[in-house]
């Protein structure tokens, strides 16, 4: 048996389905995305989209039509003219692509399905071009400058019939510029250039005058801020320092009660002690008093007419002049005792009660000098001749001492000697320290208006006549 057969029947089959299939790949058309196939012939004209199909050849024929996006310029050579009159060029784009139902292909497809696609946006941008111009009649140039969405949206619904008529329609439509010879677009902005100038001037200016207003406003309640603090400031101030005037004047008065205190204390003891010494003083006085009395009525026969002359020349110059001193000292008392007191009312309670405790105490202390002159006059009521001598002998050395005062006060003495014996020289110095000092006796002749030898003789007299102190005793019992 022959092996080659088969096998040379088996390639004649292959090529044979090989061949069938090439042809059937020939006749088989497929339509892609961005297109469609137009197939017309036997079983009339139907449309092929997104699919594939046999054409039968030599009874069916086919041709694709594109469905893709058509951009091009709509650009009007001529001048359109607008509702105002204004000639302007318009420069535009639009979008067009066919539509994609099928009766919408066939109508494409009977307009523009043998002509090139430069002859077919030709025609479509004459129909763009007519309907731009009838647009741009009805609009100013203001609203074809400023709303370029609405001259679009108007060229849409206005083409929308002619375009479905050709089975197209407009994707959009955009205006690029818009021009003219007479410069009226950009004189078109002026105006508002100048508002929108002045409207930011104004803006500006509000806006400043705002600032300043604020500025003045917060500068303003800065100022009250301040103020008020610095009131609140001086009111704590104030207040602080009326409290602080408060405790020191609580302080000062305590002070001034507690020195008062001290100071009464201590002017009632001075005064205790002051009025305790003048009553001790004055037993004394009265002690000595008593005895000088008891020695001048022993002398009193004797001496009389001395006695009583004496009395009346003391009543008349010692006693009044006491009583007139005691006076005196009495209403310089009260009067400085009124004027402390005049001037303490006005003062705080402790430097009233200061003045008071002072004007007491020269009060007391005038009566009690007052009270002294009285004793003391009283005293030298009872002096006698032979105390008044006794006065006068012991205060002797005093009176030779004040008259060699002056030459003590010499720090240098010159003499000049002119004569010889005792009358020149130093001799003339103490002869005539000698002559004054012999000049005494005479003196207190004079003064005591009795003679030395007569003063000394009542001396000796009265000391014969002084009692013993036997004598004293006895006598005293007696007068008691």
């Amino acid at each position: 048996m022959d092996y080659t057969t088969p096998i040379i029947i088996a390639g004649i089959c292959l090529l044979a389905l090989m061949f069938i299939m090439a042809v059937f790949a020939k006749l088989y058309r497929k339509a892609g995305p961005h297109e469609a196939l137009i197939v017309y012939g036997f079983g009339g004209t139907r449309v092929i989209k997104g699919r594939g199909t046999v054409i039968y050849p030599m009874v069916q024929s086919c041709r694709g039509l594109s469905l893709e996006l058509m951009s091009f310029d709509v650009a009007p050579k001529q001048d359109l003219y607008t509702r105002q009159g204004v000639a302007v060029t318009v420069e535009a784009v639009a979008q067009i692509k066919v539509k994609s139902d099928p009766e919408s292909i066939l109508t494409a497809a009977e307009q523009f399905l043998t002509k090139p696609p430069e002859e077919r946006e030709g025609l479509i941008r004459l129909v763009m071009e007519g309907h731009l111009r009838g647009i741009i009649g009805q609009l100013t140039v203001e609203e074809i400058v400023k709303q370029p969405e609405m001259v679009g949206d108007r060229m849409r619904s206005t083409c929308a019939d002619d375009m479905n008529k050709m089975g197209l329609e407009v994707i959009s439509f955009t205006i690029k510029e818009v021009r003219d010879k007479n410069d009226y677009i950009s004189n078109m902005g002026r105006p508002d250039v100048a508002r929108i100038k002045r409207d930011a001037d104004v803006a500006t200016a509000e806006a400043d005058r705002d600032t300043a207003i604020r500025r003045a406003v917060a500068s303003r309640e800065a100022a009250v801020a301040k103020a008020q603090a610095d009131q609140e400031r001086v009111l704590a101030e104030t207040l602080s320092q009326a409290k602080q005037a408060e405790a020191q004047r609580d302080l000062e008065v305590k002070k001034a009660e507690y020195l008062e205190m001290v100071k009464k204390q201590q002017a009632t003891a001075d005064k205790a002690y002051e009025i305790q010494g003048n009553i001790m003083q004055q037993q004394v006085r009265a002690e000595e008093v008593t005895i000088h009395q008891v020695e001048r009525e022993h002398e009193v026969k004797v001496q009389d007419a001395e006695i009583l002359r004496r009395d009346r020349e003391l009543t008349a110059t010692v006693f009044k002049a006491a009583e007139y001193e005691r006076k005196r000292i009495v209403t310089l008392a009260e009067a400085e005792k009124q004027r402390l007191t005049t001037e303490a009312e006005g003062q705080a309670a402790a430097i009233r009660a200061q003045g008071e405790a002072e004007a007491e105490i020269i009060f007391k202390k005038g009566d009690a000098e007052a009270r002294a002159m009285n004793v003391k006059a009283e005293a030298y009521q009872q002096f006698n001749q032979a105390a008044i001598v006794d006065k006068l002998i012991s205060n002797m050395p005093e009176i030779v001492r004040a008259l060699a005062a002056p030459l003590a006060n010499v720090d240098k003495i010159t003499i000049v000697s002119t004569g010889s014996g005792d009358t020149a020289g130093l001799h003339k110095i103490t002869g005539d320290i000698t002559q004054m000092a012999a000049q005494i006796p005479a003196l207190f002749e004079t003064l005591s208006g009795m003679p030395m030898s007569e003063l000394f003789a009542k001396v000796r007299m009265i000391g014969d006549k002084a009692p013993k102190p036997g004598d004293t005793a006895k006598g005293t019992e007696t007068k008691l």
